[in-house]
């Protein structure tokens, strides 16, 4: 029996779960969890994350375990989910809920899973509240340590799951969240100017923490131009909330869109794969000319409004941010809200912005194959064009923006290429070309990083890696580590934050399903060539 340690239960240590269950063959399963559940992820942990806090990915987008979200949600008590805000009847499968519903769904489904393994001839066994120290990998074997262990546990295969990592608590300061998961759930916040950097959902939601502490929304049925409004505490007055990034723009609501996504008909994954293989050099403008007739082709009367057929890969980013950048970010939300509600209902999808959105994907393939000097051009350009467009926020969350923006309660600030940020004893100075702005509180909230090989949490493994290269090495197809020398192939690398340099677009649930699927059905491929070659040695012998 194929001994597999899966470490992390968020999503993707969840997906690759169902898919290891579905094989033919039993396994020894050992899943290790950090926190104090399995199955919930940190992302929708309700320790970590206020109801507030919104999740910018609906039932329909979100790959079924043993039932979709919906089917769950539909099953849970009126009085549930009154707790989080959700009315039952009005329940449907493009919603935007609270990030922790979804927690308490992943829950439910790890719990499920695994009774369905074990009455499939599985052995599982869970570890929670349980840190992974260290992993060794081997030509027959790997190794496994835990705080709980003396010594090591041995495993066949092990995924590494342990998806976002955020700075911890203890790099908090009196005054300053490193991120908004670093303390600020639960912190007292003082009603005075608190800065937020990151005007992304994360930025927003870091906002919305903050603000339900000093008041409260409110629903307005019978105002058309204002359906929700803040009512701030009288004793709270001094709150001001800034948001703020280099261009000080807003994100754009959740469009309507086909799901799941129509095929490209220009910049396919062929064409792409073909430009690839053409070579490194010149590779981002030959794909950048897929993307203008792709575009072109879906929408040609956006394309004319911005010149698409004049821009290269360098300009075709300001000529896509130009007209948001030159209005009111507030007054531009309040525009896109409508026209997005408008289009929600009538069901009809933008053009551009759908091409855009199903072009991320086949383009980011491109990535690991820029040279250094494209690969500096793609992220100031194109990669911004299309965080922006797969990035949009649920509408809810603009409009609640909105409402604190009506209450006086919040901001925006562009602060420019060149700024400066001085965080000390007193709070938080942001120096730009226009002044200088002081932050009582600050949150830093600019989302994951990517990380390299010395942010590797298990030593011996990192050790054994910067042995070979100072750099993480190329995962296969299956995301096994490419280090035969060592055993890299026991191994999966399946942490995200890990990936998003070869990936710079890698994140989402629908992105765990499909790492989790390819590494159970390699597990599986692997467990099937050794059955057939112990059947056939038996036969011999």
């Amino acid at each position: 029996m194929q001994r597999i340690a899966i470490i992390g239960t968020g999503p993707t240590g969840l997906y690759t779960l169902a898919a290891l269950i579905d094989g033919q063959a039993p396994l020894a399963i050992t899943l290790y969890e950090a926190g104090e559940h399995a199955g919930v992820g940190m992302p929708y942990d309700e320790h970590a994350n206020h109801q507030a806090m919104l999740a910018n990915i609906a039932s329909i987008e979100i790959p079924p375990l043993t039932c979709t979200y919906l089917e769950w949600l539909r099953a849970q008590s009126t009085g549930f989910l009154a707790g989080y805000g959700v009315e039952k009847q009005t329940l449907h499968d493009r919603q935007f809920l609270p990030r922790v519903l979804l927690g308490h769904y992943f829950r439910a489904q790890f719990l499920a899973l695994v009774a369905r393994a074990e009455d499939q001839g599985h052995r599982v066994t869970v570890f929670e509240d349980c840190h992974v120290t260290d992993l060794k990998a081997g030509d027959e074997d790997l190794s496994l340590w835990t705080a709980r262990q003396d010594g090591p546990a041995r495993f066949d295969r092990a995924v590494i799951a342990t998806g976002h990592v955020w700075p911890p608590k203890a790099d908090a300061r009196p005054g300053y969240f490193p991120s908004p998961w670093s303390g600020l759930i639960g912190a007292a916040i003082p009603a005075g100017a608190v800065g937020v950097l990151g005007t992304s959902l994360s930025g927003i939601d870091a906002a919305m923490a903050v603000a339900v502490q000093h008041g409260r929304f409110r629903e307005q049925p019978d105002d058309a131009e204002n359906p929700l409004c803040f009512d701030l505490d009288p004793h709270s007055t001094d709150l001001r909330i800034t948001l703020m990034s280099r261009s000080g723009l807003l994100p754009e609501a959740d469009f309507y869109c086909p799901i799941p996504h129509e095929p490209l008909c220009i910049a396919t994954p062929d064409s792409v794969a073909r430009e690839i293989n053409a070579g490194s050099e010149g590779l981002l403008d030959r794909v950048f000319a897929l993307i203008v007739r792709e575009v072109r082709d879906a929408d040609p009367r956006w394309s004319d409004c911005i010149a698409l057929e004049e821009q290269n890969a360098d300009t075709f980013a300001d000529a896509y941010f130009a007209n948001r950048a030159e209005r009111n970010p507030f007054r531009w939300a309040q525009r896109n809200l409508l026209e997005v509600e408008r289009n929600k209902r009538d069901r009809h999808t933008v053009p551009w912005r759908y091409a855009l959105l199903r072009l991320h994907e086949v383009v980011e393939e491109i990535a690991p194959h820029l040279d250094e000097r494209d690969r500096e051009r793609f992220d100031a350009g194109l990669r911004r064009v299309f965080i922006d467009n797969y990035a949009a926020v649920p509408p809810e969350s603009i409009r609640r923006v909105l409402a604190l923006r009506a209450a006086g309660v919040i901001d925006v600030l562009a602060m420019g290429r060149d700024y400066q940020m001085d965080v000390g004893g007193s709070g938080t100075v942001i120096k730009t070309a226009n002044g200088e702005h002081r932050f009582q509180v600050f949150i830093d909230a600019r989302g994951q990083k990517a990380l390299d090989l010395t942010d590797l949490p298990f030593p011996r493994l990192r050790d054994q890696l910067l042995a070979h290269s100072d750099e993480l090495p190329p995962v296969g197809d299956n995301y096994t580590l490419m280090v035969p020398e060592i055993g890299g192939h026991r191994i999966a690398l399946a942490a995200l934050p890990f990936l998003m340099h070869d990936r710079p677009f890698v994140q989402g649930i629908a992105v765990c399903a499909e790492i989790g699927a390819s590494i159970g059905g390699s597990i599986h491929r692997a467990a099937q060539r050794r059955r057939l070659w112990l059947r056939g040695y038996d036969d011999e012998h």
